[in-house]
């Protein structure tokens, strides 16, 4: 096969490098969705899509208090002049904008069905009408008046704004989302009078800190309410970097029943999550059995949010059923706050809140400049107007007979009463009736109140105090409007600390029901439905047979001890059922070969436990030291490579009985024995190299009832003159007495 580049026909085109190529339209392609599609503009904190919506809009004249207008107009002109993309991508920008429960401050005022928060669409858009909100007016404040920049369309037959003016923080107010190539953005709407107050804060100390910052934006306020429950610290940290998450949860309270029943109530679920697919999801989870304490759910919302949660049964702590709630569904939901965003309207950059405020009060700093030059030019073109009006008023004979007389009235106007083109046409424009009303004082008062106007705006324009104060009064026009007093404005989110349970939250997750663990000698767990009376009904597997039968609940934790010294635990709720042999237990932990069970129970915390290897050594562990989290087991009796742990028993009484394989029994005080949480423990009892062996068995007792074992039979024998085998810790200890079981063991 030939190593040449294969060529065009004729030999004679370009030959172009693939993967330089690629590299080249794929930048393309990423700075086209960055600048053009997913990113907002921190200035206006809209993306392009929404910027030629509104504006579109506007020149409709579909202003807040104007009429509404059909949607597939609003789109179609959109589409036509502005943004050459799908209808239906337009109109689902334009429904998101007009929804309530999607956004904090509406933009777009909608008539007819607009969606809801169940996540059902809106109707088409030849169904539905809609005009501008007075939030979208004040975006579009002083368009008219050249504060911003304008660029061709797509088609070059228009113009259109690259920036809103923007008289309202509508990045932080509204927030926004989106995904680009390589980077996402993430935004939660926040409370416009809390960013009022710290965009006033910042102008008059620039340099003021993000601890507080936070302490005029403690944190989002969601279009849906919840509550807040992440720490001030962490707030201020995602505040800072720009990145970070909040946790919110669902507003419920609870109901009083007749009869001592009980129910919950939630009235606001987190923002984004929608209700139908809560209460599926809830659903399934009950027909999993994941939600014991629920009982039902119900769908009681009208207008408002009103979901009813039934217990399973009036003993149920409410907060217990709501953090497991909590645990499980999107009751408790995670907004994500990632604040990448087109800085200067050009460059995307992750930044901090305040960053965000400053970068807004910047640029409307650089839209009153605009906006006064604009005004500044339009009052000097009417004083230049007006004097020439005044001119002609005070020579008002000498005007007429050069406009009639003369051949050319302009030419010789300018030169008899040296006037300006812009005058001598104002002159000339005139309307004869309207020589009754040029009075020589409405044209003074009227020269007199612009001259006065034109020299507080040079003023403006020269003291940067003055602009900031300018600026000042403009966001606190918008904190009237639009803050906590007003009803759009009022807080909805609230704040509130995690609730302090003493429950073990895991197990009250799982349904309580009786069962009973099989380990088999082979290693083969199940769990059985029920306690079992009698083991006689078992099946293993050939060669197989029992080794531990334990009753137990599916909410209990499981504690195995292996000849490794080592504790491994297993969820009682986990184990496989009881069909069949059930399964190894070595595929649910590390266990290494060689090494064997020695004891299963039912782990209680409050419970101690003697350890012992069969070399004799051996100490007291508290049980809540014990439970392993991993695989990998947790190592509490340390033993060498030619040892192994031997014993595990309950800890009761004020005694130890040790019980050596050379069949020698030593009592002792159980006060003589360590209390520890890993090691390989003290000497429990003497062993003679003649002897041979080691330890056999060990067991706690009360000496004031005696050292009672079980024959072979199930017999219980009881020893109560113990003087005899009674003795100090590491001690040899003497014969057992008559009749003690031959394997050594006392059960």
């Amino acid at each position: 096969m030939s190593d040449k580049p294969i060529l065009p026909p004729d030999g004679n085109s370009p030959v172009i490098n693939l993967k330089e190529a690629l590299e080249e339209r794929y930048l393309a392609y990423a700075l086209s969705t960055i600048m053009n599609r997913a990113l907002p503009d921190v200035r206006d904190g809209l993306k392009p899509v929404h910027r030629r919506l509104l504006y579109a809009m506007h020149e409709l004249r579909l202003n807040p208090e104007g009429r509404f207008k059909k949607c597939a107009k609003i789109v179609g002109e959109t589409m036509g002049s502005y943004h050459p993309h799908g209808d239906q991508s337009i109109y689902d920008a334009m429904v998101r904008l007009a929804q309530d429960f999607a956004v904090r401050f509406p933009l777009v005022d909608g008539q007819g069905n607009f969606g809801n928060v169940d996540g059902d669409n809106a109707a088409a858009m030849r169904y539905t009408e809609a005009r501008m909100t007075a939030v979208a007016g004040k975006l579009l404040e002083g368009i008219e008046e050249d504060c911003v920049d304008f660029r061709e369309t797509y088609d070059g037959e228009g113009s259109e704004p690259t920036v809103l003016p923007s008289n309202f923080p509508n990045l932080l107010a509204n927030g926004s989302s989106g995904i680009a190539v390589g980077m996402a953005t993430n935004i939660p709407p926040h409370n416009v009078g809390e960013l009022c107050d710290a965009a006033l804060h910042l102008i008059k100390f620039p340099n003021a800190g993000i601890e507080k910052i936070v302490d005029f934006i403690p944190g989002p306020d969601l279009p849906t309410g919840g509550i807040l429950v992440d720490s001030r610290e962490s707030i201020i940290e995602t505040y800072k970097t720009g990145r970070g998450a909040f946790r919110v949860r669902s507003v419920w309270e609870v109901e009083k029943l007749p009869r001592g029943g009980w129910q919950i109530v939630v009235t606001e679920i987190p923002y984004q999550v929608q209700k139908s697919r809560l209460i599926e999801k809830m659903a399934d989870l009950m027909i999993a059995k994941k939600l014991p304490l629920l009982g039902d759910i119900l769908d009681e919302s009208a207008e408002d949010i009103r979901l009813v949660l039934e217990p399973k049964s009036r003993n149920t702590d409410p907060v217990v059923l709501m953090e497991s709630l909590f645990r499980l569904t999107d009751l408790e939901n995670r907004i994500s706050l990632n604040m990448n965003v087109l800085s200067r309207g050009q460059v995307p950059n992750v930044l901090g809140i305040k960053q965000v405020l400053q970068e807004w009060l910047d640029h409307r700093k650089v839209v009153l400049v605009r906006r006064t030059n604009f005004r500044l030019a339009k009052i000097e073109h009417r004083l230049e107007v007006l004097a020439g009006l005044l001119i002609a008023y005070l020579n008002i004979d000498e005007v007429i007979r050069i406009i009639r007389f003369e051949d050319k009235p302009k030419e010789q106007l300018i030169k008899t009463f040296e006037l300006s083109e812009i005058q001598v046409e104002a002159i000339l424009n005139m309307r004869l009736r309207a020589l009754n009303k040029l009075q020589e004082i409405e044209i003074n008062k009227e020269n007199d109140a612009l001259s006065k106007e034109r020299d507080e705006l040079l003023a403006l324009l020269a003291s940067e105090t003055d602009q900031w104060q300018k600026i000042s009064n403009e966001i606190r026009e918008t904190r009237k409007e639009f803050g906590k007093d007003s009803e759009l404005g009022r807080r909805r989110s609230k704040f509130a600390d995690l609730p302090d349970i003493d429950v073990d939250l895991e197990a009250a997750m799982i349904e309580k029901e009786p069962v009973t663990i099989v380990l088999s000698k082979m290693g083969w767990i199940r769990a059985l439905r029920g306690h079992m009376e009698s083991s006689d009904g078992l099946q293993f597997k050939d060669g197989d047979k029992l080794k531990c039968v334990l009753p137990a609940y599916t909410t209990d934790k499981i504690i195995l001890f292996t000849t490794a010294g080592k504790f491994f635990t297993l969820d009682a709720s986990q184990l496989p059922g009881g069909r069949g042999h059930g399964e190894p237990v070595r595929l649910m932990i590390d266990l290494d070969e060689g090494h064997d069970f020695i004891d299963m129970h039912v782990h209680d915390p409050k419970r101690k436990l003697l350890v012992a290897s069969n070399v004799g050594n051996g100490f007291i562990v508290e049980e809540k030291n014990i439970v392993a989290n991993t695989r990998k087991g947790k190592q509490v009796l340390n033993v060498k490579a030619d040892e192994e742990a031997h014993v595990c028993t309950f800890v009761s009484g004020d005694s130890v009985a040790v019980m050596g394989d050379n069949r020698k029994l030593l009592l002792f005080k159980l006060s003589e024995l360590n209390e520890m949480t890993r090691g390989r423990g003290v000497r429990l009892q003497r062993y003679g190299k003649r002897d041979g062996g080691g330890l056999s068995d060990i067991k706690t007792y009360d000496s004031t009832v005696g050292l009672t074992w079980l024959d072979a039979a199930r017999r219980t024998f009881t020893l109560s003159d113990l003087k005899e085998w009674q003795g100090t810790r590491a001690q040899a200890g003497k014969p057992a007495p008559k009749g003690f079981p031959k394997s050594n063991r006392f059960s």
